[in-house]
């Protein structure tokens, strides 16, 4: 074994023989035992042969080995030398195979070896970014676990970093083709990471690549197979699939596909729904989705059957008014629960679609069901106006801090879902009903506006200009429909808002 003397003294003498470096092999030789030495001894090997690898292309091997040996020696300080000089050794075709051995190192739990690890890899990416992403993809398709989890968030968190000369056209397309490989069978985590990978490739941003995008998510989410909401691996993959699309859709990226089998396979099993997530309301979570698609449909060859199963499912969410014994009293002993989120999102969805053929509850329905449904209409704007006014009196005055407590934030989000919801209302009870109002969805972001202003505009959508109010009465003795009477009425009119109102279920109480 050489000491530091001797590696100290072949180091000169490769360094002074300049053109001809590559005739002192047997001190190049040397410095390769060097990793069989000390401390010391390793430390300067680890220096010493990636400086001289180039010129002894017959020693690649060994010298790469030798190396390899340093980068997994139990002194931390030697790994990381080792580790650090490791790009000197990415040329030509030994890049790929540098590529898979930094990516092996991702596993490394010392926080200053994996930095070292990470910036390696990058400077090899700017190197030959093809090279690099060879390695890669090698060790995510074939390697351990962990190097695979690891090597995915790399690629998620370091290739937008890149620049545009590195992220080529042609880098990309390998990117997508590699990533479709993987996608064959990945965990829902790796799903959205490589999502996040694709999307923000430049060459998928256009409308073509979205598509492209939607499609391969669409593959992912199995929409050619029957839905099963008893397997909640199922409703999960749907779920964080069709999360994945949304931001895609837009006016020229339609989520036609997505809705028809949202109405078609899981709006009719909507109570039926499992889902491993502890805690999550996962019929909401779902109607929240097509919420959001149903915005971005493209022509629907089901239309006139999904509008339909949305009407059903609606209904289900608005009840009819309590009927009434001979005293005047409610005749059944249990009011009506009115859940608000749920017919947003349903109310939005149905609204939405009925663009498309808007004689659908003129034409479509017989006289009977549709003055049932302006039946449940009244009531449920009834009841609506009640929460309304509560909800606005109780945020009145508020500002700031005030407005940050759980409490008032629960409020301000109730408030913005009914007034969502009775923009709907307004809209449908108008001969012929019209589809021409906008709003903002209750979870989407929206221009602030002061709670005690007031909000002409509260009830459009943020790209419209607010309208002026019309002299006259105030806005809440201006509906278009006609307030229900009979006993259910003034149960309304005396609801007391406080504990009794969340999101999800409300009941309509004395």
């Amino acid at each position: 074994m050489p000491t530091v003397e001797e590696l100290y003294r072949n180091y000169g003498i490769l360094a002074d023989a300049t053109e001809q470096v590559g005739q002192h092999k047997d001190a190049y030789q040397l410095i390769l035992d060097g990793v069989k030495g000390g401390t010391k001894e390793k430390r300067l090997a680890a220096q010493f042969i990636p400086k001289f690898f180039k010129h002894f292309p017959e020693l690649a091997d060994s010298a790469i080995n030798a190396q390899l040996d340093l980068c997994e020696d139990e002194d931390v300080s030697i790994r990381r030398q080792a580790i650090k000089e490791l790009p000197q050794f990415a040329t030509g075709e030994n890049l790929p195979r540098v590529a898979d051995i930094l990516t092996q190192l991702l596993q490394t739990d010392d926080s200053a070896e994996f930095n070292l690890v990470n910036n390696a890899l990058l400077s090899i990416f700017k190197m030959d970014a093809k090279g690099t992403l060879g390695g890669l993809f090698s060790q995510i398709l074939q390697g351990e676990d962990i190097v695979r989890e690891r090597a995915i968030k790399f690629l998620s968190t370091k290739l937008k970093t890149l620049p545009d000369e590195v992220l080529t056209k042609e880098v990309e397309e390998l990117i997508l083709t590699e990533s479709k490989k993987v996608l064959e069978d990945v965990t829902g985590e790796e799903f959205v990471l490589f999502m996040k990978i694709l999307s923000g490739l430049k060459s998928l941003q256009t409308v073509s690549g979205r598509q492209q995008l939607v499609e391969l998510v669409a593959e992912q989410a199995d929409l050619e197979q029957t839905f099963n909401p008893s397997d909640p691996d199922c409703v999960d993959r749907l779920l964080q699939c069709t999360r994945q699309a949304v931001p895609l859709f837009s006016k020229n990226v339609h989520s036609t596909r997505f809705v028809t089998y949202f109405c078609e396979q899981v709006l009719p099993n909507l109570s039926s729904l499992t889902t491993p997530v502890e805690g999550l309301d996962i019929q909401l979570e779902v109607l929240k989705l097509l919420a959001e698609m149903s915005s971005f449909c493209g022509d629907m060859e089901k239309l006139e059957t999904n509008l339909r199963k949305l009407f059903d499912k609606l209904l289900e969410y608005m009840p009819l008014p309590p009927e009434e014994a001979e005293n005047g009293e409610n005749a059944g002993n249990e009011e009506p629960k009115l859940q608000f989120s749920y017919v947003e999102c349903l109310l939005y969805s149905f609204h939405q679609l009925g663009r498309k053929l808007p004689d659908f509850l003129t034409a479509k329905l017989n006289a009977e069901k549709l003055k049932d449904f302006k039946i449940r209409l009244q009531y449920f704007a009834r009841g609506l106006q009640v929460y309304i006014r509560q909800l606005r009196l109780a945020l009145q005055g508020k500002t700031g801090e005030a407005l940050k407590t759980e409490e008032n934030k629960i409020k301000v989000v109730a408030l913005k879902i009914t007034n969502n919801i009775n923009v709907l209302i307004k809209d449908l009870f108008h001969i012929p009903p019209s589809y021409k109002s906008t709003v903002t969805l209750s979870w989407k972001p929206v221009q602030k506006v002061e709670i005690g202003q007031k909000r002409a505009s509260e009830d459009t959508t943020s790209g419209s200009p607010p309208k002026k109010s019309p002299a006259g009465p105030k806005r809440d003795a201006r509906q278009i429909y006609n307030p229900p009477s009979g006993k259910y009425s003034s149960n309304l009119g005396n609801f007391n808002y406080g504990e009794r109102f969340r999101l999800g279920t409300s009941s309509v109480r004395d």
